[in-house]
């Protein structure tokens, strides 16, 4: 295998040619030491061989305990070849050592490229080789798949989470020239406009930006989980006629690309709005540019976000087993009394996660703090335009990058603490006997209440999106046209064969292809993330956790810039590449199907994994025909949010992109800052329907959970 990263295609294996072991981007350790004379690559290949040799002594007889001696040296083997390959890693860059003291020891011309696939390979033997030495050690009661599992995790979000961020969060220290410094940090972090107090109506002075912050992530994450409750019990809990539809509208925002729930509030509900005319128009009301601030940010977060609780939820109020719901009534508890006392409470996990999730994703939104700020100003802005702006500060970015995390964690903290140790677990390895009652009425009014008018106002809002794509210039020439989707969409026929030569073609084919690459790995890493947290037991659970949260709690632009300088050079070389996009959607993505999976699997009794070890099943078979199968919701979740989100992502990419891999997302800001407002919303009218559509298949594929219940008579 190359040692090194191959210019284009990997998967052509033109790599293979017959001189592939004489070309530097090509060849293999072997050749790359011995041939080409990198002599530092010895480091990685010494304990593999030494390995190697004591493989080959232990198992030449069948001595079980030279064998059983070989299990328990795998460990500092494969402790050995890991810190190697890393210290090798760093030694030698793009441009030469990196030492001083390594000029006299190595070739004056020494250098690397990123790390490619024989290295990858080399590092998965050698992390295998400490799971199998942990695991024979008692390592999670000697589970070799979970080992395996957690050792893997741990150092995919080492290299591609906490490596990254790192390289941007200790620029806060960095003063240019003089090096690091924490007065640099200080500096930078105590000062009256992030943490000025004065926030009152009457203020004289300046609010903090920091407060501010706050205060819309905690009124978002209120808002978007009792909305996302009201939706998921209509839906599982109710013979609502249209729920169906309500499910779809539930979900509608999260699948609007970026900036354009924005841009059709505006258009509603701004100044010269269609609402706002027509209030003032009959009624005389003057409603002014309040959409532009707090209010409008609010009313947007909570119509992009609302859909991540819903999917949270869904799945939570559906594994609340009715049989403790029958018990309640049959103990004399009137309905209203058993949802407030029995149900609810076995819902927190749900809650809190969904929480935790408006919260952290009002934190991290740019596109409607962007557009709708106003003079409300909000953290992520300001990071954005600390790097992009015409003074860059990277230091700036990252202080404001370290008050989001310490906002974030602490929420974080508190949701874990609120949670508790209490055991939620409703569905277990008997088979329940009853089933869900009739929603309280209450609970239903309000529910009901709820979400129809908010239905109703999101309906309303994709009226305006939709006529926005078929008319000339909205406000200023209605006529109908079809010009827009042309200019975005146009096929021709050249020669007797079709050609799309529509300006979007390209970056909508582009952004499909990695979405659907990076889908089935978000989901799988987070659900198995999520399975490793809630069901096996290991030190420093907590820390691997916070790890988990940790690309997801920081805010996208950050994390795309944080990406651009790790990965821009040896020993990993990603930039300009598809490769680099689809990890920064899969680790930014990921922390959904953890949350949702934590959730999920807090209901499910563990008895049910005992049971199928018990009966002789391992560790994977019963993840992949007992876990799997009950928690199908959170799997579908999970997919689906990954697959939405890769293709509506802007600040996570915005610095990623390139001539060759251009997204959906960042032509349309193009398109936007070059007026062209009507082509915008018909590409984007166009990834509402494509993504509508594989909400649709997925569901269908994947299917429901069965938790069988008796039949309501």
């Amino acid at each position: 295998m190359p040692w090194y990263r191959v210019d284009g295609n990997f998967w052509t294996f033109q790599w293979l040619a017959f001189n592939f072991f004489l070309i530097e981007e090509s060849a293999p350790l072997i050749s790359q030491l011995f041939h080409l004379e990198k002599y530092w690559l010895i480091l990685p290949l010494v304990p593999f061989v030494l390995y190697t040799f004591d493989y080959m002594a232990s198992t030449k007889f069948s001595d079980s305990i030279k064998q059983q001696g070989l299990l328990n040296r795998q460990l500092y083997y494969g402790l050995a070849g890991l810190s190697f390959t890393l210290i090798q890693a760093f030694l030698v860059g793009d441009f030469g050592v990196n030492f001083d003291w390594l000029v006299s020891l190595l070739p004056e011309d020494s250098y690397q490229f990123g790390a490619g696939a024989g290295t990858l390979l080399l590092v998965i033997s050698f992390l295998f080789m400490i799971a199998n030495g942990l695991a024979y050690r008692g390592f999670m009661k000697g589970d070799i798949f979970a080992t395996s599992c957690l050792i893997l995790i741990i150092f995919l979000v080492v290299v591609f989470v906490a490596f990254p961020v790192l390289n941007i969060l200790i620029r806060a220290f960095l003063i240019e020239d003089a090096g690091y410094s924490f007065q640099a940090f200080f500096d930078r972090f105590a000062i009256v406009n992030l943490w000025g107090l004065d926030c009152g109506p009457n203020a004289s002075s300046i609010c903090g930006v920091a407060w501010s912050t706050l205060f819309l992530a905690i009124m978002t994450g209120i808002s978007t989980t009792l909305l996302g409750l009201a939706f998921a019990l209509i839906v599982t809990r109710t013979n609502f006629i249209g729920k169906k539809f309500l499910s779809f509208f539930s979900i509608l925002p999260m699948i609007t690309p970026p900036f354009v729930v924005g841009m059709a509030l505006i258009l509603l509900l701004g100044a010269s709005g269609t609402f706002t005319e027509w209030l003032n128009a009959f009624f005389e009301v003057e409603l002014g540019g309040w959409i532009y601030g707090f209010w409008g940010l609010w009313l947007a977060q909570t119509l992009s976000y609302t859909p991540i609780a819903f999917l949270v939820l869904i799945g939570v109020v559906e594994g609340v087993s009715p049989s403790m719901e029958e018990a309640s009534q049959t103990l004399g508890a009137s309905p209203t009394k058993t949802f407030f006392t029995i149900s609810l409470p076995l819902m927190r996990p749900g809650l809190a996660n969904a929480f935790l999730l408006g919260f952290i994703e009002s934190m991290a939104d740019l596109g409607n703090a962007l557009v709708l700020g106003g003079d409300y100003q909000v953290l992520s802005a300001q990071i954005f335009f600390a790097i992009a702006g015409a003074s860059a500060d990277d230091g700036k970015a990252a202080t404001l990058a370290i008050v989001l995390l310490i906002f974030t964690l602490t929420t974080f903290f508190i949701q874990k603490r609120w949670v508790g140790k209490t055991n939620y677990t409703t569905v277990t390895g008997k088979g329940d006997g009853g089933s869900y009652g009739p929603l309280p009425k209450l609970v239903k009014f309000l529910s009901l209440g709820t979400a129809l008018p908010w239905v109703a106002f999101t309906f309303t809002v994709y009226v305006m999106i939709l006529l926005g794509g078929f008319v000339e210039t909205w406000g200023v020439d209605n006529s109908f046209s079809l010009t827009h989707y042309a200019e975005a969409f146009r096929i021709e026929f050249v020669n007797n064969s079709m050609m799309a030569s529509g300006v979007a073609w390209d970056s909508l084919f582009t952004t499909l292809l990695l979405a659907i690459i990076a889908m089935p790995l978000t989901s799988f890493l987070g659900l198995l993330t999520g399975y490793l947290l809630s069901r096996v037991d290991f030190p420093g659970k907590a820390y691997f956790e916070f790890g988990t949260m940790l690309s997801f709690a920081i805010p996208g632009i950050v994390i795309g810039v944080s990406y651009v300088i790790a990965f821009n050079q040896a020993p990993i070389d990603l930039t300009y590449t598809g490769m680099i996009i689809v990890l920064c959607f899969v680790f930014r993505n990921m922390s959904v199907g953890v949350r949702s999976g934590i959730a999920s699997l807090s209901q499910l009794d563990k008895g049910l994994d005992e049971a199928s070890i018990t009966l002789g099943a391992t560790g994977f078979t019963t993840l992949r025909r007992i876990i799997f199968p009950l928690i199908k919701q959170a799997i579908v979740s999970s997919m689906i949010y990954s697959f939405i989100r890769s293709i509506t992502s802007v600040s996570a990419v915005i610095f990623l992109v390139s001539a060759d891999y251009n997204l959906s997302s960042a032509y349309i800001i193009g398109l936007v800052e070059s007026n062209r407002f009507g082509v915008a919303i018909a590409y984007a009218t166009a990834l509402i329907v494509i993504m509508s559509v594989a909400i649709l298949l997925m569901k269908l594929l994947i299917g429901d959970r069965k938790v069988f219940l008796r039949a309501q008579k």
